[in-house]
C-alpha cells in the first residue's frame, strides 16, 4: 500500500546524484524538512553553493510520512519545558516555534506552494471527563507561554466531531494542517531555484575532517566542505555517530479512508485537525477530498501496512464507530528521531559538524525553527540560542534505549486506559 502522499504528487523532476568531486561551501546531509529548510534559509541570506545529499528521494522520511499538523511547540510537553528552562528561555524557545509557522505560512504564499494548506486551527480534545486537565493545560499556555487556547464546551465540540469520547476541548487558532510532502517538494524548488543544489539517491558513505573543512563521500563522488550539516533523522546510518547514537528510531503509522463525500460529517464536521490528551493519542484531520487521514501509535516496530490498517482501523472505530463500513486505502509507517529528553537537538559538535535532528512526533514547526537557526549560525548572523545546549546529544543506548521506550509507551497506554475507564465516555444523545 502507498502511503496517500506519495500517491497524490507529482515530482516533475528528480535531482542527479552527486557525481565526481567537487566543492561547497554547506553541505547538507538529508533532503528532509530540516535540511531543506536550512538550505532555503541560507539561500534566502544569499549564501552561495550550498549542496543538499539525499540518500533517497526528497522527503522520504518522517517529514513526508507524517500527520500534516502545523502548531506551536515540541515533542517535550511545555509544562516540563518550563521546568527544565525556567519562565524567560521556555518562551523564547516555544516563541521560535510560532514564528516558525507564520514563516511558513509565508513561505507557502512567497514561492506559491501547493501543499493543500488549510488554516483552520487544531482541537485538543479531552478524552477524559476531568475538566481541571483542560483548564491547567490553558492556564499553563496563557501564563507561562502568552498564548490563549480557546476552551470548547463538550456541546459545542460534540456538534463538531460526533462522538462520545470526547469531553470538551481547547481549539489552537494560530494553527494549520496541510499535505506535507508537497511542502517539502516545494521548499525543494524553492531552494533549487534560489541556487541550491540536490543530489538525490547520494547516501553519505563517509564523512572526514579534511584541515579546516570536511570531506563527504558518497558511492560516485565526494565533496570538499566549509560547514556540514547533519540532518538524517531517523534513517541515518552509519554517517555520523556522535549524532546518530543521540536519537531513536521511532516508528509511527497513519492511515487514510476512501473519500467519504456527505457522511464525513455524520463523524467530523469541522476543517480543524484534531488530537486528544492522552499520552499515547491519536491524531486525525479531514482532507480535501472528504477522506480522513488518522495517526497514532508509536513503536520500535515499522509494521506492514496491513497490519498498520487494522491496528488504526481499531482506533478510529473506538471513536467513530459509525464508520465501520468504511474502507481503508492507504496506509504507512515511518521512522522518527527521538531524543530522550524529547527536544530537538540544534548546535554544533566539538568537531564543527552542525546537527539538526531529534524532533520526534511534533516536527513541522521545530525543523523549521532548525533551518532558521543553523542557516543564522553559519552565517554568522547569531549564534543557536544557548538554551538548546541544555538538550545536547544524550546517549541513547541503541537497543536498550528502544525498549526502554516501548515499555515507556505501554506503561502510558495502560495508564490512560485506566484512568479513561474511571469515567466512562459520555453516554450518546
Amino acid at each position: 500500500m502507498q502511503s496517500f502522499y506519495e500517491a497524490t504528487v507529482t515530482r516533475s523532476c528528480a535531482y542527479a546524484p552527486l557525481n565526481g568531486r567537487r566543492s561547497a561551501h554547506v553541505c547538507i546531509i538529508g533532503g528532509g524538512l530540516a535540511g531543506l529548510s536550512t538550505a532555503l534559509g541560507l539561500a534566502e541570506r544569499g549564501v552561495e553553493d550550498v549542496v543538499v545529499l539525499e540518500a533517497q528521494q526528497v522527503g522520504f522520511g518522517a517529514s513526508g510520512r507524517n500527520g500534516g499538523f502545523v502548531f506551536g511547540g515540541y515533542s517535550l510537553d511545555c509544562a516540563d519545558l518550563l521546568k527544565t528552562l525556567g519562565p524567560t528561555r521556555a518562551r523564547e524557545l516555544y516563541a521560535l516555534t510560532t514564528d516558525a509557522v507564520e514563516l511558513m505560512r509565508k513561505r507557502i504564499a512567497r514561492y506559491r506552494i501547493d501543499c493543500d494548506a488549510t488554516d483552520a486551527g487544531v482541537i485538543l480534545a479531552n478524552w477524559f471527563d476531568e475538566p481541571a486537565r483542560l483548564e491547567a493545560q490553558r492556564r499553563l499556555m496563557r501564563d507561562s507561554f502568552g498564548v490563549d487556547w480557546e476552551p470548547i464546551a463538550a456541546d459545542e465540540l460534540a456538534a463538531q466531531l460526533k462522538t462520545s469520547r470526547y469531553h470538551g476541548g481547547l481549539f489552537e487558532r494560530n494553527a494549520f494542517h496541510f499535505h506535507p510532502l508537497k511542502y517539502v517538494l516545494g521548499v525543494a524548488a524553492a531552494a533549487a531555484h534560489a541556487g541550491v543544489t540536490i543530489h538525490e539517491r547520494s547516501p553519505v558513505v563517509g564523512l572526514r575532517r579534511d584541515g579546516a573543512g570536511f570531506v563527504v563521500e558518497t558511492p560516485q563522488g565526494a565533496l570538499d566542505a566549509r560547514h556540514v550539516v547533519m540532518a538524517g533523522g531517523g534513517y541515518a546510518r552509519n554517517v555520523y555517530a556522535r549524532v546518530e547514537r543521540a536519537v531513536l528510531p521511532i516508528a509511527t503509522y497513519v492511515m487514510a479512508t476512501e473519500p467519504l463525500g456527505e457522511r464525513l460529517h455524520d463523524a467530523i464536521a469541522t476543517r480543524a485537525a484534531v488530537y486528544d490528551t492522552r499520552f499515547a493519542f491519536d491524531y486525525y484531520r479531514p482532507l480535501p477530498d472528504s477522506r480522513i487521514l488518522w495517526g497514532g501509535r508509536i513503536s520500535v516496530r515499522d509494521r506492514e501496512p496491513e497490519a498498520i490498517a487494522r491496528l488504526l482501523r481499531q482506533d478510529l472505530l473506538k471513536v467513530y464507530p459509525q464508520l465501520r463500513d468504511v474502507r481503508i486505502e492507504h496506509a504507512w509507517g515511518g521512522l522518527m528521531s527521538y531524543a530522550r529528553h524529547k527536544m530537538p537537538q540544534i548546535g554544533q559538535s566539538t568537531d564543527g559538524v552542525w546537527y539538526a535532528v531529534g524532533f520526534g512526533g511534533h516536527g513541522m514547526a521545530p525543523t523549521t525553527v532548525s533551518g532558521e537557526l543553523l542557516a543564522a549560525a553559519i552565517c554568522g548572523e547569531r549564534p543557536v540560542p544557548d538554551a538548546f545546549a541544555s538538550f545536547g546529544l544524550t546517549r541513547t543506548y541503541g537497543a536498550l534505549g528502544l525498549a526502554a521506550a516501548q515499555l515507556t509507551y505501554t506503561a502510558m497506554q495502560t495508564r490512560d486506559a485506566l484512568a479513561a475507564r474511571r469515567r466512562p465516555a459520555r453516554p450518546v444523545a
